[in-house]
């Protein structure tokens, strides 16, 4: 397995989800992710660090560049709670839970999360603003309302799937409504 393809793989489907997007710095970016599924494998069934640490470099430099918080899910395991910097904890008004991600209990992207944030504890659930699912993990549950999905130039990583959606404000009225100021 080319990991150094699989970073770049990821790198390009941030890239193209972001520049859909249009984040703001703080904004979150949450990313459910199945090394298995990547390396082939069926779900839950082949966790895999080196494939993890591929996926993280491809997610993490770009979002503390762009001052984005990244949300990395945990599996179904443990009810998809996240990983998350304390910093969103507290800008969001999160709220933590106790656990710590393991392979068997958490997924391998979770786990190294863990290792590698600065500050890093685990959130129950979230709302995030964008959302980048490698595996069909289904992240879903943790994007804002209304989540658009974005088309980029890649539909898988590695063997995985990939879907990825930003979200927007609802619009709501009737039929006088307008959604852009007269």
């Amino acid at each position: 397995m080319d990991l150094e393809r699989i970073t770049a793989e990821v790198r390009q489907a941030l890239e193209d989800l972001l520049a859909a997007a249009r984040l703001k710095r703080e904004d979150i970016l949450v990313t459910g992710c199945s090394t298995s599924e990547i390396a082939g494998q069926k779900i839950g069934t082949a966790s895999n660090l080196d494939v993890a640490a591929a996926v993280m470099s491809g997610l993490y430099p770009v979002c503390r560049e762009r001052g984005l918080f990244l949300a990395v899910q945990c599996c179904e395991h443990l009810n998809r709670a996240l990983v998350v910097e304390k910093r969103c904890l507290e800008k969001y008004s999160l709220e933590e839970v106790t656990v710590f991600p393991v392979q068997g209990a958490g997924g391998s992207l979770a786990y190294l999360a863990m290792k590698t944030f600065e500050e890093p504890v685990v959130v129950e659930n979230i709302r995030a603003h964008a959302g980048l699912d490698i595996g069909d993990t289904f992240i879903g549950m943790h994007l804002k309302p209304v989540a658009v999905p974005v088309r980029g130039s890649l539909q898988a990583i590695g063997m995985a799937h990939l879907t990825m959606a930003r979200t927007r404000p609802k619009l709501i009225g009737g039929e006088r409504a307008r959604y852009q100021p007269c």
